[in-house]
Protein backbone atom coordinates (compact mmCIF):
# COMPACT_ATOMS: atom_id res chain seq x y z
CA UNK A 1 0.00 0.00 0.00
CA UNK A 2 3.39 2.49 0.70
CA UNK A 3 4.11 1.91 -3.31
CA UNK A 4 0.51 2.97 -4.16
CA UNK A 5 0.64 6.11 -1.94
CA UNK A 6 4.09 7.24 -2.87
CA UNK A 7 3.15 6.10 -6.72
CA UNK A 8 0.09 8.70 -6.43
CA UNK A 9 2.22 10.97 -4.49
CA UNK A 10 4.80 11.51 -7.39
CA UNK A 11 1.83 11.58 -9.88
CA UNK A 12 0.20 14.61 -7.57
CA UNK A 13 3.35 16.67 -7.85
CA UNK A 14 3.52 16.70 -11.96
CA UNK A 15 0.08 17.18 -11.63
CA UNK A 16 0.81 19.79 -9.68
CA UNK A 17 3.49 21.15 -11.75
CA UNK A 18 0.70 21.06 -14.89
CA UNK A 19 -1.66 22.54 -13.21
CA UNK A 20 0.53 26.12 -12.46
CA UNK A 21 0.80 26.17 -16.25
CA UNK A 22 -3.09 25.71 -16.60
CA UNK A 23 -3.47 28.48 -14.57
CA UNK A 24 -0.99 30.72 -15.94
CA UNK A 25 -2.66 29.91 -19.55
CA UNK A 26 -6.47 30.81 -17.69
CA UNK A 27 -4.88 33.95 -16.62
CA UNK A 28 -3.67 34.81 -20.40
CA UNK A 29 -6.97 33.93 -21.95
CA UNK A 30 -8.62 35.94 -19.36
CA UNK A 31 -6.59 38.90 -19.95
CA UNK A 32 -7.65 38.52 -23.86
CA UNK A 33 -4.12 37.36 -24.93
CA UNK A 34 -4.04 34.21 -27.25
CA UNK A 35 -2.22 31.00 -26.20
CA UNK A 36 -0.70 28.60 -29.16
CA UNK A 37 -2.92 25.78 -30.13
CA UNK A 38 0.35 23.89 -29.02
CA UNK A 39 0.04 24.31 -25.97
CA UNK A 40 -3.08 23.33 -25.43
CA UNK A 41 -2.45 20.04 -27.45
CA UNK A 42 1.27 19.35 -25.12
CA UNK A 43 -0.58 20.35 -21.61
CA UNK A 44 -3.79 17.91 -22.75
CA UNK A 45 -1.14 15.10 -23.74
CA UNK A 46 1.06 15.64 -20.04
CA UNK A 47 -1.99 15.63 -18.17
CA UNK A 48 -3.45 12.47 -19.97
CA UNK A 49 -0.03 10.84 -19.17
CA UNK A 50 -0.71 10.73 -15.80
CA UNK A 51 -4.04 9.50 -16.20
CA UNK A 52 -2.49 6.43 -17.41
CA UNK A 53 0.07 6.09 -14.54
CA UNK A 54 -2.78 6.47 -12.16
CA UNK A 55 -4.58 3.77 -14.02
CA UNK A 56 -1.56 1.70 -13.12
CA UNK A 57 -1.33 1.91 -9.54
CA UNK A 58 -2.83 -0.42 -7.95
CA UNK A 59 -4.36 0.35 -4.70
CA UNK A 60 -6.59 -0.58 -1.75
CA UNK A 61 -8.03 1.62 0.77
CA UNK A 62 -7.22 4.92 1.69
CA UNK A 63 -4.52 5.25 -1.74
CA UNK A 64 -7.51 3.87 -3.72
CA UNK A 65 -9.24 7.26 -2.29
CA UNK A 66 -6.33 9.30 -2.92
CA UNK A 67 -6.12 8.15 -6.73
CA UNK A 68 -9.70 8.16 -7.30
CA UNK A 69 -9.49 12.29 -5.90
CA UNK A 70 -6.77 12.43 -8.33
CA UNK A 71 -7.87 11.20 -11.31
CA UNK A 72 -11.04 13.53 -11.04
CA UNK A 73 -8.57 16.45 -10.49
CA UNK A 74 -6.90 15.88 -13.76
CA UNK A 75 -10.23 15.08 -15.52
CA UNK A 76 -11.27 18.99 -14.48
CA UNK A 77 -7.58 20.57 -15.43
CA UNK A 78 -8.62 19.23 -19.20
CA UNK A 79 -11.81 20.10 -19.22
CA UNK A 80 -10.80 23.46 -18.08
CA UNK A 81 -7.84 23.07 -20.64
CA UNK A 82 -10.80 22.06 -23.29
CA UNK A 83 -13.24 24.98 -21.85
CA UNK A 84 -9.90 27.66 -22.49
CA UNK A 85 -9.17 26.57 -25.96
CA UNK A 86 -12.65 27.18 -26.94
CA UNK A 87 -12.17 30.46 -25.42
CA UNK A 88 -9.31 30.99 -27.19
CA UNK A 89 -10.26 30.21 -30.88
CA UNK A 90 -13.19 32.42 -30.30
CA UNK A 91 -12.04 35.40 -27.63
CA UNK A 92 -15.25 36.97 -28.29
CA UNK A 93 -17.01 35.05 -25.72
CA UNK A 94 -19.56 34.05 -28.45
CA UNK A 95 -18.65 30.50 -27.90
CA UNK A 96 -21.83 28.95 -26.66
CA UNK A 97 -23.71 31.16 -29.08
CA UNK A 98 -22.47 29.45 -31.93
CA UNK A 99 -25.24 26.83 -32.57
CA UNK A 100 -27.77 29.40 -31.82
CA UNK A 101 -31.00 29.22 -34.81
CA UNK A 102 -34.90 29.84 -35.42
CA UNK A 103 -36.55 27.10 -36.17
CA UNK A 104 -39.28 26.89 -39.19
CA UNK A 105 -41.80 24.55 -39.13
CA UNK A 106 -43.18 23.42 -42.17
CA UNK A 107 -46.55 23.41 -42.67
CA UNK A 108 -48.62 21.25 -44.75
CA UNK A 109 -52.55 21.63 -46.11
CA UNK A 110 -55.01 19.33 -44.97
CA UNK A 111 -56.55 16.93 -47.33
CA UNK A 112 -60.55 16.49 -46.46
CA UNK A 113 -62.48 13.82 -47.77
CA UNK A 114 -66.40 14.54 -48.89
CA UNK A 115 -67.05 10.72 -49.14
CA UNK A 116 -65.07 7.48 -48.49
CA UNK A 117 -63.77 7.45 -51.66
CA UNK A 118 -60.23 8.38 -51.80
CA UNK A 119 -60.78 9.49 -55.33
CA UNK A 120 -62.83 12.44 -54.01
CA UNK A 121 -60.85 14.05 -51.70
CA UNK A 122 -59.59 17.56 -52.19
CA UNK A 123 -55.91 18.11 -52.72
CA UNK A 124 -53.65 20.70 -52.90
CA UNK A 125 -53.18 22.35 -56.93
CA UNK A 126 -49.55 20.79 -57.02
CA UNK A 127 -50.38 17.38 -56.28
CA UNK A 128 -51.58 15.09 -59.52
CA UNK A 129 -53.66 11.63 -58.38
CA UNK A 130 -53.36 9.00 -60.37
CA UNK A 131 -54.50 5.41 -60.09
CA UNK A 132 -52.58 4.06 -62.88
CA UNK A 133 -50.67 1.59 -60.31
CA UNK A 134 -47.67 -0.67 -61.69
CA UNK A 135 -48.01 -4.41 -60.58
CA UNK A 136 -45.74 -6.65 -59.99
CA UNK A 137 -45.74 -10.50 -59.53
Amino acid sequence: MSKAIEAITGVRAEVDKLSDRVSVLEVAINAGDKASEKEFLLLTELLMKQLLKLDGIEAEGEAKLQRKAEVRRVQGLVDMLDSLKARNSNPSGQSGSAATGTTHWETFDTVTEDSNDPSSATTPSSTKVSQDWERFD
